[in-house]
């Protein structure tokens, strides 16, 4: 190996150790089942957390989006799935409205699997029986394992603009991962994950951006650098 080798696999060392700080974890496909398989046999609410983590890994959205998001953002009044619905304004992590996809079959099965246990256990039900599957569409699309919505926190920050979050959620979420032995699993690194796995693809950066709520293809491209893989496939051609 000559030096200019050897300085090159030095900088991808580096690199890897500094994204590795600066950035959520990629979690692989293998990873995400085996977090998926744990949940459904270890959590309180299986059925809740296997959906709110196929939806999370599925459509990228953010923790407070998550909390935020209602049936009607899921449902139509005749039960339907909303093939093509719409982070709404006061929903969206940016303050922007953008495309939501409900198209993903395995999220959708999921949803539908505990949605009809919210039924069963009458978690923001209605009383206008047959309108969105016996659901209030107000009501948040999770709840917490007694039927509430998810508390929010809000703060103003020094532009005078409010933000909200969903310190709960979020950490619940990181605790799930951490039980499935998921290292740095969260929220964020699920975001991340999408975005990586989209770019792996071949998909255009603009399209990503507009799926994560990004203003900027700048801001998805620093999400995509630093990919792990393709890192590893430069060293793995080295020598």
């Amino acid at each position: 190996m000559g030096k200019d080798d050897k300085a090159t696999l030095y900088v991808i060392h580096r690199f890897l150790l500094i994204t590795k700080v600066a950035k959520p974890p990629v979690i692989e496909d293998r990873q995400i089942e085996h977090l998926l398989k744990a949940t459904a046999a270890y959590s309180r609410v299986p059925l809740r957390d296997t959906a709110l983590l196929l939806t999370l890994y599925g459509t990228a959205m953010s923790v407070t989006e998550l909390a935020t998001i209602t049936v009607g953002d899921y449902l139509d009044a005749k039960g339907n799935v909303r093939v093509t619905s719409a982070v709404r304004v006061d929903v969206a992590h940016n303050g922007e409205e953008r495309p939501l996809f409900w198209s993903n079959k395995r999220v959708v099965a999921a949803l539908d699997a505990y949605l009809a246990w919210r039924v069963e256990h009458k978690h923001g039900v209605t009383v206008k029986k047959g309108a969105y599957r016996g659901l209030d569409p107000e009501s948040a699309l999770f709840l917490t394992e007694d039927g509430a919505a998810y508390a929010l926190t809000k703060r103003k920050l020094p532009s005078g603009v409010w933000s909200y979050s969903c310190n709960t959620l979020g950490a619940y979420i990181s605790r799930l991962h951490t039980n499935a032995g998921i290292e740095g699993g969260s929220a964020q690194s699920a975001r991340r994950t999408f975005a990586v796995k989209q770019h792996r693809q071949g998909r255009d950066l603009r399209h990503i951006a507009a799926i994560l709520g990004h203003k900027n293809v700048s801001t998805t491209k620093r999400l995509v650098d630093g990919d792990p893989v393709r890192l590893a496939e430069i060293v793995a051609r080295a020598v």
